[in-house]
C-alpha cells in the first residue's frame, strides 16, 4: 500500500521535528536552571531568585527566575507543552501505522511467540499503559519521597518490560514498545503533573496567594526523570536501523545495557551544568559503550531450532513439501510457481536476509527480515513485493543484478496469492 508509506513518511518526519523541539526545550531549561546565578540585591528586592546573561544571534539576552512571581502577570506567558504532546501523538500514530497495521511482519515473530495480531496489539497496549499506570501510582505514593528506592524501582520496571517485550514480540517490535512506554511516561509527566502544577502556581500568583512548594518539587522531579530518559529514548528511536542490537540472542540485556550507559553519560552533563566536572563518568560511559559493542559483535552460535524445538527445515525442502501438499503446479505459462519464487529469493535476497548472511557488508539481516524458510517468505511477502517491484530499491544497490523480468515474476506470484 504505497499510500501507507507516504503517511508513514510524513508522520515520521513530523515526529522527528516535534521530538527535536521537545528535547531541545528540555535540555535548554535543565541547563538554564542549573546556570542561574544569585543576582544583585536590587534584583533580589524585586523578587528575582536567579538570573543569567547570554548572547545568541547577534544579541544579548537576560533571563530572570522569580522566587514567587512577577508583581503583575504578563499578558503573554509562554507555555512549553505542545512539544511534548505532539511528539507523543505523532509517535503513537507511527506505532499504529508501522507496527499495528503491519503486525504480522514487524511486531510478531513466530520463532519468538506465535500469536494473532489482535493478541500482539493488546499485549503492546497493555505494556505501554500498564507501565504508565504503575509509574504514576509510584509517583503518587510515599515511595516518591525516597529517591534511591524510587530509582531502583523505576530501573526494575524498565528491565521487566524489556524482558517481557522480547519474549512476546519481534526484536524490533520489542525495542519500540519499550521506547513507547518511556515516551508515554515522559509525556504523561508533562500532562499529569508538570502542567497542572504550573497552572496552580500561575493561579496562585495571579490571586496573590501562597505557592505550595510541593508543586514545584514534584514538577522538578518529573522533569529530572524526563531528562535521564532522553538519551535512552533517542537510541530506541534509531535502533530499528541496527538489527545487530535487537536481533541479538540476549537482546533485552543489550537494550538495558545501552540505556544504562546512555543515562550515565547524561549524568555527566547534568553535573557539569552545576559546575561539577567528573570526567570519569564520561570515560566509564564510553568504555561501557565499547564493551557493549564488542559483546554484541562477538560471533554467536546460529540457532538450529525453531520455537517448537524441531530442526529448521531447509528452504527448498520446506517449499517442496508445500508444493506437493497443495498441488501447486503452474497451470499456465503466465503463472509463477512457488519453486520459482524460492529460486529468485535465494539468488537475490537470502545473501543478506538470512540468519547466517553471506553478504560481505550485512552480517545481520537488515530490519530483521529473514527469508530462510517458506513461512518467513509468506510472512514478509508484502514487504518483499513492495521493495522489489514498487520502490525497486532491493536488492541493495541491485548487487545481484535482479532483472525487470524477475521483478515482474515476483509481482505476478503475489497477485496469484490474492486470488
Amino acid at each position: 500500500m504505497p499510500w501507507l508509506d507516504w503517511i508513514s513518511l510524513f508522520v515520521r518526519w513530523f515526529h522527528v521535528v516535534a521530538g527535536v523541539a521537545w528535547i531541545g526545550a528540555s535540555f535548554y531549561f535543565i541547563w538554564l536552571d542549573n546556570n542561574l546565578r544569585t543576582p544583585p540585591k536590587w534584583k533580589q528586592d524585586k523578587g528575582i531568585k536567579g538570573d543569567l546573561w547570554a548572547i545568541h544571534g547577534g544579541g544579548f539576552y537576560e533571563v530572570a527566575k522569580y522566587a514567587y512571581g512577577p508583581e503583575k502577570m504578563p499578558e503573554t506567558l509562554h507555555w512549553f507543552k505542545w512539544e511534548a504532546y505532539t511528539t507523543w501523538l505523532s509517535g503513537f500514530a507511527l506505532l499504529i501505522i508501522v507496527y499495528y497495521f503491519g503486525a504480522s511482519a514487524y511486531l510478531i515473530d513466530p520463532s519468538v511467540n506465535a500469536m494473532s495480531p489482535t493478541t500482539a496489539i493488546s499485549l503492546g497496549l497493555g505494556l505501554i499503559f500498564g507501565g504508565l499506570a504503575l509509574y504514576e501510582f509510584a509517583c503518587r505514593s510515599p515511595l516518591a519521597k525516597y529517591p534511591l528506592a524510587f530509582g531502583i524501582g523505576l530501573v526494575a520496571l524498565v528491565c521487566i518490560v524489556s524482558y517481557l517485550s522480547t519474549q512476546w514480540f519481534s526484536g524490533r517490535g520489542a525495542y519500540i514498545h519499550v521506547g513507547a512506554l518511556i515516551g508515554t511516561i515522559m509525556a504523561g509527566n508533562v500532562f499529569f503533573n508538570i502542567m497542572p502544577n504550573q497552572r496552580k502556581m500561575v493561579a496562585a500568583v495571579a490571586d496573590k496567594k501562597d505557592i505550595d512548594p510541593t508543586w514545584g518539587a514534584s514538577a522538578k522531579l518529573r522533569s529530572v526523570h524526563n531528562n535521564y530518559f532522553t538519551l535512552p529514548l533517542l537510541f530506541i528511536m534509531i535502533s530499528n536501523h541496527y538489527p545487530m542490537t535487537y536481533q541479538h540472542p540476549q537482546n533485552w540485556l543489550v537494550l538495558i545495557a545501552i540505556m544504562a550507559a546512555a543515562a550515565w553519560i547524561r549524568h555527566f552533563f547534568n553535573l557539569r551544568h552545576v559546575g561539577i566536572t567528573k570526567p570519569g563518568i564520561l570515560v566509564s560511559g564510553a568504555v561501557a559503550m565499547l564493551a557493549i559493542a564488542l559483546w554484541v559483535s562477538w560471533p554467536q552460535s546460529p540457532s538450529h531450532t525453531s520455537n517448537e524445538g524441531h530442526e529448521d527445515v531447509s528452504l527448498v525442502d520446506e517449499v517442496g513439501k508445500k508444493v506437493t501438499a497443495n498441488n501447486a503446479v503452474a497451470q499456465a505459462s503466465s503463472e509463477v510457481s512457488n519453486e520459482r519464487v524460492v529460486s529468485l529469493i535465494t539468488t537475490h535476497c537470502v545473501g543478506c536476509h538470512s540468519r547466517t548472511p553471506t553478504d560481505d557488508i550485512f552480517k545481520v539481516a537488515p530490519l530483521g527480515v529473514i527469508l530462510d524458510t517458506w513461512e518467513e517468505i509468506e510472512r514478509f511477502a508484502p514487504q518483499v513485493v513492495r521493495r522489489t517491484t514498487v520502490t525497486k530499491d532491493m536488492p541493495f544497490l541491485n548487487k545481484t543484478k535482479m532483472t525487470d523480468e524477475e521483478r515482474q515474476e515476483i509481482a505476478r506470484w503475489f497477485a496469484q496469492r490474492q486470488k
